[in-house]
C-alpha cells in the first residue's frame, strides 16, 4: 500500500470515501463534483481515494488532479488479486474512520463511487439528516441521462414502472408499520454510491461487510438490525453511470446488462404482489408490538402462524427488535420473498394505487376520530358514536 496525503490544518468532520478501479474516463468528473460541495464550513470536508488494481492510468490521472482540489485528500493504492467491491469499499471507509479518529469518536463517513457524480448539496443534505437524529443516511440514485438514452427503450420503460411500484409499496410499508426515524416520504434504495454514516455507528456494527456482492445493502440491514436509525432521504440523490460494463461483478452495470439480455428477469426481491406486501408489514407491526410488550415468549401464536419451531422461536424472542424481525423472516418459510416479474407490474400498480388510497383514507378517518376524542376529553363532553354508545 502506498499512501499519499495532502497537508491539512485540521481534521475534517466529514470524510468522503471512494474506492477506485480503472476509472480514467470518469474519475475527473467525480472529483470535480466532490470538490464543488456547498453549505459547509471551511476545512470540514476531506476525501479518501482507495485505488486498487488500476491498470489504465487512473492512478497517474489522480496524482495530477489531487493538487488542484480545494479539500484535503488522502490517496491509498493497493494491488490485491482477491479484490472485490466489498473489500475495496471497506478499505476506503476504514481509512476515513481512521482519519476522523484523529479528532475522537466523532464525524461522518460518506461513500460514493468513482463513476458517480454527487450534487453540490450532497454532503450538506446528508449532514442535515444526521443532525436531525439519523445514525446513517441512504440516498437515491438516477442514471446518467446521456448514457441512459443509449439503452434499449424497454429498459427505461421498465425502470419507470419499477420506480412507481416501489414508491407505492414503500408508502404502504411506511403507513402500516411506520418508523419514527424514517417517516414517509422515504424510499428503500441501499447503494454504495450514496451512503452516509456516523463514525460511531460505523464502528458499532463492525464496519462495511467485506463481501463480494451487495455489501451496501448488507450494511444498511446490519445497521437496522442493531437498532440504529437509518434515514432513507428522498432529497439526497446521486447520478450514476448507465454503462453496460462495470468494475464490480453483480453491480449496477451487470444488472442493466442482464435486463437487456433477459427482459423478463424478476424484479427486486421486495417487489412482491401488493397483498403480500401488506401482509408482510401487518405482520411486522404486530411483531413489533409483541416485542415491545415482552410477549414474544408467552404468546406463541406468531411463531405457529409463521411456521417457526419452538426452539427457534425462543432464540428469536430473546433478540433485540431489529435482529428479531430479521431472524424471524429468515426462519419462516411463509415470509420468503416472492418477487414479481415485469409483466405483472402494470396490474400490481393498479392494485397498489387502490390499496394505498384505502390505507390513506383509513388513517385520515382514524386520525379524525382520535382528534375528536381528544377534544371531547379536553372539554369534558363525551362524543357519541353514530353506531350507538360513547367514545
Amino acid at each position: 500500500m502506498t499512501p499519499t496525503t495532502q497537508p491539512a490544518a485540521s481534521v475534517p468532520s466529514a470524510i468522503i470515501a471512494i474506492p477506485v478501479r480503472n476509472e480514467i474516463e470518469r474519475i475527473e468528473a467525480c472529483l470535480r463534483a466532490v470538490d464543488a460541495q456547498v453549505g459547509l464550513a471551511p476545512g470540514s470536508l476531506g476525501l479518501v481515494l482507495f485505488l486498487n488494481n488500476c491498470t489504465d492510468g487512473t492512478d497517474a490521472l489522480v496524482a495530477r488532479l489531487v493538487p488542484t482540489l480545494s479539500i484535503p485528500v488522502r490517496v491509498e493504492s493497493e494491488d490485491f488479486s482477491g479484490a472485490h467491491a466489498g473489500w475495496a469499499r471497506r478499505r476506503a471507509m476504514d481509512s476515513a474512520a481512521a482519519w476522523l479518529g484523529d479528532a475522537g469518536n466523532a464525524g461522518i463517513i460518506l461513500s460514493t463511487d468513482a463513476d458517480s457524480r454527487v450534487p453540490p448539496n450532497w454532503v450538506a443534505r446528508n449532514r442535515a439528516a444526521i443532525e436531525a437524529g439519523a445514525d446513517a443516511v441512504a440516498g437515491r440514485v438516477e442514471l446518467d441521462a446521456a448514457e441512459a438514452a443509449l439503452l434499449p427503450p424497454s429498459l427505461p420503460a421498465r425502470g419507470r414502472l419499477e420506480d412507481l411500484y416501489d414508491a407505492l409499496i414503500t408508502e404502504a410499508e411506511a403507513r402500516i408499520d411506520p418508523d419514527p426515524h424514517d417517516p414517509w416520504p422515504c424510499h428503500r434504495t441501499a447503494i454504495g454510491a450514496t451512503l452516509a454514516v456516523t463514525r460511531a455507528a460505523y464502528r458499532a456494527v463492525g464496519g462495511m461487510p467485506e463481501i463480494p456482492l451487495g455489501e451496501d445493502g448488507a450494511f444498511i440491514a446490519r445497521l437496522i438490525e442493531q437498532g440504529l436509525r437509518v434515514r432513507h432521504a428522498t432529497d439526497v440523490c446521486v447520478t450514476i453511470s448507465a454503462r453496460l460494463t462495470g468494475r464490480a461483478p453483480g453491480g449496477v452495470a451487470d444488472t442493466i446488462r442482464s435486463r437487456c439480455e433477459e427482459p423478463d428477469a424478476l424484479c427486486d426481491a421486495r417487489m412482491e404482489t401488493f397483498p403480500r406486501v401488506v401482509r408482510r408489514h401487518l405482520w411486522r407491526r404486530q411483531f413489533r408490538r409483541l416485542h415491545g410488550a415482552g410477549r414474544l415468549r408467552t404468546d406463541r401464536a406468531w411463531a405457529r402462524a409463521l411456521g417457526i419451531p419452538p426452539i427457534e422461536a425462543d432464540r428469536i424472542a430473546a433478540l433485540p427488535l431489529g435482529q428479531a424481525i430479521a431472524e424471524a423472516e429468515r426462519a419462516s418459510p411463509r415470509l420468503a420473498y416472492r418477487p414479481i416479474g415485469p409483466r405483472q407490474l402494470p396490474g400490481q400498480i393498479r392494485v397498489a394505487r387502490v390499496g394505498v388510497a384505502a390505507i390513506r383514507l383509513a388513517q385520515r378517518v382514524a386520525g379524525s376520530a382520535r382528534d375528536a376524542a381528544g377534544a371531547a376529553t379536553a372539554s369534558g363532553n363525551p362524543v357519541t358514536d353514530p353506531r350507538g354508545g360513547r367514545i
